[in-house]
């Protein structure tokens, strides 16, 4: 079964974010995504200070098995992304909540992260597919 952290907010595409104490947040994709997905051989990031629309895909994944999407859960700028990621791809795997995270954004409004999915709804959707 997927480890669903109740702190996070979801996306009913399998992104996570994290509301981080200076106002940006933390995106990367959910325990139920990279299992779906299989080992990761691959991951293409954003680059830092692109304007992103929420629901827009920025970043791919790519596994054994596919290569996937990954849309930003809020507008926002992306401050920051994980280069270890490029260099390890499997700490997707390994760590999807910690060391996997791929990028950090300024969210372009305050409180959006609100219109997420809480753990429990999230846990639903992921029930469902």
């Amino acid at each position: 079964m997927s480890k669903i952290p109740p702190e996070l907010k979801y996306t009913s595409s399998h992104e996570w974010l994290k509301e981080l104490p200076d106002g940006n947040v933390e995106v990367g994709i959910s325990d139920h995504a990279q299992e779906a997905l299989g080992d990761l051989v691959f991951v293409e990031l954003p680059e830092i200070g692109r304007q992103l629309a929420a629901g827009e895909a920025c970043a791919v994944v790519e596994s054994v098995k596919a290569a996937s999407d990954i849309y930003a859960p809020v507008a926002g700028t992306v401050t920051a992304v994980n280069e270890q990621l490029t260099r390890t791809p499997e700490l997707v795997n390994r760590d999807p909540y910690g060391g996997g995270w791929m990028m950090r954004l300024k969210p372009a409004t305050p409180a959006t992260a609100a219109a997420l999915l809480s753990a429990a709804d999230y846990q639903a959707v992921a029930d469902e597919g």
